[in-house]
């Protein structure tokens, strides 16, 4: 069979399944299939497929086809500009993340993209200062590594209380020869960390209500890590465990900033009660995302 008749027939497949993205998703795995790119696709439509080819791309259609997520079919997602190995020991990182790792760098540098209703400047990090960051519940290691990339000479730690989600991350670590850059714990939470004060706490924690279970993508809910997803009946467990915990650890005048959603917009506002600059800020499709509070008691040590 050639290569644009696999991937036509794919495409009726995964239709004919009510797999989300059909095209997209054929044209992923028949390019894991074949160790190319897309451009490689639409080149050589007349290419000839092996029976070995047809076997293995028949294969990852039929797992994606009873709801397997393509990221761990493939083994790969794309983070920050960076290839991730990705597992099902591991949620699978979104691009709405990247608006923690944005948050960050404003934060980092000074810049006042609160759009607050005074208009102080926001007090940054100084030139001379190192930087400690620590990611909460690293997983795949997504958001410390897109912050290694970006703060060269920061102090970086990253959590997780999965042994086998660290494996993940550290594989992520020496794959982009980050290992030396950052410091993986065992550790529900902040629990064991170094005494040291940290600059910025950040996380991607747990926070869909199981309430809300019905509501989540059939995908998510059967083959991503449960305890990456849920947080309790509101979705606010782990975040009310991880605000004091991130206060304790901050300098005074360190940031915590976490993913959000909308649906706990609120009582994260109301968690946070006693925190300095608290905002939440919003996605590109406008759903809050991103919570971010600083912790009182002065600027950010040096």
């Amino acid at each position: 069979m050639q290569l644009r008749p696999a991937l036509n027939e794919a495409i009726e497949r995964l239709t004919a399944e009510r797999v989300p993205s059909p095209r997209m998703n054929a044209e992923l795995l028949i390019m894991f299939t074949l160790g190319c790119d897309r451009a490689y696709l639409y080149a050589h439509p007349e290419r000839d497929l092996t029976a070995d080819e047809v076997s293995r791309y028949d294969a990852a259609l039929a797992r994606r086809s009873t709801g397997v997520p393509a990221q761990y079919i493939t083994g790969h997602q794309e983070f920050w500009g960076r290839g991730l190995i990705v597992s099902p020991a591991v949620l699978i990182p979104r691009p709405e993340t990247e608006h923690v790792v944005e948050a960050v760098l404003a934060l980092a540098s000074g810049a006042d993209s609160m759009q607050k209703q005074d208009q102080r400047p926001r007090t940054g990090v100084s030139a001379t200062h190192q930087l400690r960051i620590v990611d909460i519940g690293t997983g795949s290691g997504a958001i410390a590594l897109a912050l290694a990339g970006e703060f060269p000479a920061a102090e970086i730690h990253a959590t997780d209380i999965s042994e086998a989600a660290l494996e993940v991350a550290r594989a992520n670590a020496a794959r982009h020869k980050l290992s030396s850059r950052i410091r993986f714990h065992h550790a529900d939470l902040l629990s064991g960390l170094p005494l040291e004060k940290f600059d910025f706490v950040i996380s991607n924690p747990p926070y869909v209500g199981e309430s809300e279970e019905e509501s989540v993508q059939l995908e998510v809910r059967k083959f991503e890590p449960r305890n990456a997803v849920f947080a309790g009946p509101t979705g606010l467990d782990v975040i009310e465990r991880l605000i004091p915990q991130a206060c304790a650890a901050l300098a005074p005048g360190g940031w915590l900033v976490f993913e959000i959603s909308g649906t706990i917009a609120d009582g994260v506002q109301k968690l946070l009660s006693g925190w300095s600059e608290v905002h939440i800020e919003n996605d590109l499709q406008g759903i809050a995302r991103v919570a971010i509070a600083r912790k009182a008691t002065g600027p950010l040590s040096d």
